[in-house]
């Protein structure tokens, strides 16, 4: 955690001081109570200057995720052994209209991200090693390709012109092609790294879960297998919020998490419903009134909890159900 942290005696040890930093193409604007606002660029010599700052001030580093612009920033930190959390930027924006950051620029975002490490134990965001940043970038790229031939199939079930239906195929061939290909070189990539075919063995264990499901596990939960079911749970958006207000007691919703991770695991959670491990609870909550989509759900995390005791054991899933 990164604040205020205890001495053996109970008393409570000085903050650390913290250094947010707004993240664009170009720029990284930083803030601290210690240095105040700074600039630099966002390429090799002023990601340079920005580490040695953090380092100078002994600062816990917070930013956001910012659609790739951070990584660089990410691996110097992480080369330097700077300890750094990547925000969700929904949680920083919420944080920031509760603490009156009303204004958006990115002198405010810096100030504002430091405010929120300042108020809060945020945890360290745990380095990812080259081959499953290579596996998440190439998960990513598959999604992407995939979105797009959706949309192509989409158009072409709407048009009946001999014209516009040779086009579409013509695209979906290529995009097909295209998705074939990265899925071979995720392949690669897993078999090249010990610890990505491991947690795939383990993985592909589990009911329902296929490889499409397996290599998305892999590339948006890294932390798999190092954290409790509550946390593996929430970072999925899985875990179910209360709604209650005195005598009331309002439905609970799951909300938030990681979105690409939780549609994966609903898909999975599919098709375990209907083997013999997930099946008896599916039903039993079928029959009693539950709707379908909150019954998969359950199941959903139910699967999610059993492959992180599978890997943190590193056991198949199979023993873990026993």
């Amino acid at each position: 955690m990164a604040r205020r942290p205890q001495d053996k005696d109970g008393t409570m040890t000085l903050a650390r001081v913290m250094l947010g930093i707004d993240v664009s193409k170009t720029r990284l604007d930083s803030f601290s109570a210690a240095s105040l606002a700074k600039a630099f660029a966002n390429e090799a010599a002023g990601i340079d200057r920005l580490v040695k700052l953090a380092q100078s001030l002994g600062a816990f580093v917070v930013f956001e995720a910012t659609g790739g612009y951070e990584e660089a920033l990410c691996l110097a930190l992480e080369a330097a052994g700077i300890a750094y959390h990547l925000a969700n930027p929904r949680k920083a924006r919420e944080f920031a209209r509760s603490a009156g950051f009303l204004a958006k620029t990115d002198q405010v975002d810096a100030r504002m991200l430091a405010a929120y490490g300042q108020a809060l134990d945020l945890p360290a965001t745990q380095p990812r090693s080259p081959a499953c940043r290579q596996l998440g970038r190439l998960v990513g790229r598959r999604d992407q390709l995939v979105e797009l031939r959706k949309i192509e199939k989409t158009r072409l079930r709407q048009t009946n012109e001999a014209w516009a239906l040779d086009s579409l195929k013509q695209v979906i061939a290529v995009l097909s092609e295209q998705i074939r290909r990265l899925e071979g070189l995720i392949e690669r990539c897993i078999q090249a790294d010990e610890a990505l075919r491991r947690t795939r063995d383990i993985v592909r264990t589990a009911p329902g879960v296929g490889p499409v499901t397996a290599m998305v596990l892999m590339a948006e939960l890294p932390e798999l297998g190092r954290i409790d079911r509550r946390a593996v749970a929430a970072i999925a958006g899985l875990a179910p919020l209360a709604c209650d207000s005195g005598a009331l007691r309002g439905k609970r919703r799951i909300w938030g998490g990681r979105k690409r991770l939780r549609d994966a695991l609903y898909m999975a959670a599919l098709s375990a419903s209907k083997g013999q491990v997930f099946r008896p609870g599916y039903e039993k909550m079928r029959a009693a009134g539950k709707p379908h989509k909150v019954a998969l759900i359950a199941v959903a995390r139910k699967l999610l909890v059993g492959i992180n005791a599978a890997m943190r054991q590193n056991q198949p899933f199979a023993l873990m159900t026993a």
